[in-house]
Order: C-alpha cells, then sequence, then structure tokens
C-alpha cells in the first residue's frame, strides 16, 4: 500500500497547483477529487455544479467503494489525494488515521470571489469552511495529526512550505515540485474545463499582492461574515 498524503482544501485555494505540484514527483500519484461525484449524488444543494452529469458518469458515487480503491493503489510509492473538505459529508474519518493530512484554506474574500466566477450565489457549504473546522476539531478528537496551510503563504514562499509539508509527512522535498509544464494533466477530473483556466495557463506558484484589496458586492457581506468566522476559528485551533 502507498504512503498516502490527502490535502483537504475548500475550493479555489490552489488544491489544484498543489496536485500539479506533486505529480511532478516521479514515485506519486496524484488522485483528482475521488469523493466529488458521492457529494453530487448524496448532498441536498440547490447549489448547480457545471458539468454535473459527467462527473457522476467518470466516478463512483458510493464511498465505502471509493475509498476501497484509493486503499488499493500501490502502483507508486506515494499516493497524493485532493480532496475538497465538503465532499465528506459527515462521513468516519477513521479511515484517514495513518494518512498524512494536510488542511488547506484561504482569504474567505478572495475563495468567494473566485468561486463566484463559477457558481453565482454560493453557500457556506459550497465554500467548506465550517466543514474545515469541524474536520480539524475531528482530527483532535481522534488524536489523527494534521498539518494547518494558509494559501496565502504558500503562495509568497513555494518552496519553504512545500518543504514544511514534505519534513511533516517524512519524505523528502524535491525542487520538481515548485514547476510544472504548462497545460493539463492526464488526472484531472472531467470538470477541469469549468475550474482549472488559472493552472492551465500556469507553470508554477504565482505570487499574490498580499496588499490587494479584493471587492465583493454587497450581497456577500453574510457569506463572508460566517465563512470568516470559521477561517478564523480553524486558524485559531
Amino acid at each position: 500500500m502507498s504512503k498516502v498524503i490527502c490535502l483537504w482544501a475548500s475550493p479555489r485555494n490552489i488544491s489544484t497547483a498543489m496536485m500539479y505540484s506533486f505529480a511532478q514527483r516521479k514515485e506519486t500519484k496524484v488522485v483528482d477529487e475521488p469523493f466529488y461525484a458521492y457529494y453530487l449524488n448524496n448532498v441536498n444543494s440547490n447549489t448547480l455544479h457545471p458539468g454535473k452529469k459527467e462527473i457522476l458518469n467518470s466516478q463512483s458515487s458510493n464511498f465505502n467503494k471509493v475509498l476501497q480503491e484509493l486503499n488499493e493503489q500501490s502502483t507508486k510509492e506515494l499516493l497524493f489525494i485532493k480532496n475538497m473538505t465538503h465532499h465528506l459529508d459527515g462521513q468516519n474519518i477513521d479511515f484517514a488515521k495513518n494518512w498524512s493530512n494536510v488542511i488547506l484554506t484561504r482569504s474567505p474574500k478572495r475563495s468567494i470571489a473566485s468561486f463566484s466566477r463559477v457558481i453565482k450565489n454560493p453557500t457556506l457549504q459550497d465554500l467548506g469552511y465550517k466543514l474545515q473546522y469541524e474536520l480539524a476539531k475531528e482530527f483532535q478528537k481522534n488524536k489523527i495529526e494534521f498539518y494547518l496551510l494558509q494559501a496565502e503563504d504558500l503562495l509568497m514562499n513555494p518552496e519553504k512550505h512545500l518543504k514544511k509539508i514534505c519534513d511533516f509527512s517524512k519524505i523528502k522535498f524535491s525542487k520538481k515540485m515548485l514547476s510544472w509544464p504548462k497545460g493539463g494533466i492526464i488526472e484531472d477530473g472531467v470538470w477541469a474545463k469549468y475550474w482549472y483556466e488559472n493552472v492551465h495557463n500556469s507553470t508554477g506558484f504565482n505570487k499574490i499582492n498580499s496588499k490587494e484589496d479584493v471587492q465583493l458586492p454587497v450581497k456577500y457581506n453574510s457569506l463572508l461574515k460566517e465563512a470568516s468566522f470559521f477561517y478564523d476559528a480553524l486558524k485559531n485551533i
């Protein structure tokens, strides 16, 4: 069985860039959001996800079957799983006890601005902040170690923070993780054409202007307040 690193992300926070980074390692197999079909098939949500039918046709919507498939993937020494935290939908997390778990979060204002370009009028559930906080508390309760990573920090100094993730996961850092060829990768989910334009046009982690103020329409003020509460709570765990 491969060593597993699982990235528990919220949407629009460079999780795909992280997947591309790990995909540059020869001994690593990457998997893109394996529980997306399960989430779409089982969660009562009014959010219209682009390509929903394609996604449901491309993956199993049986959580335990997907988990079994992940555990049986042993073609490479390392398995990197990019997950959206809200795709868990309250499932028991015992399976993660032997994984290296990394929670990736980002400023809610930036996430809402990015997410709403694809899906209009997102909800707190869509953004995953509450569920990231709850997952971290579950990890603590079950004595499961996790590493909390801030997306803005990673973008400002990719090598420093990738090294920290590698140290946490007890693997060697490789400079190959700092860049990738322009375009997609074969492991991209079928939803890539709706969400991955930025990473497909990139060749590495792009620095952000930390002083840049992101402007949101007034209609998102309530959502921003809710998301910020759980974002701040997560950082203070």
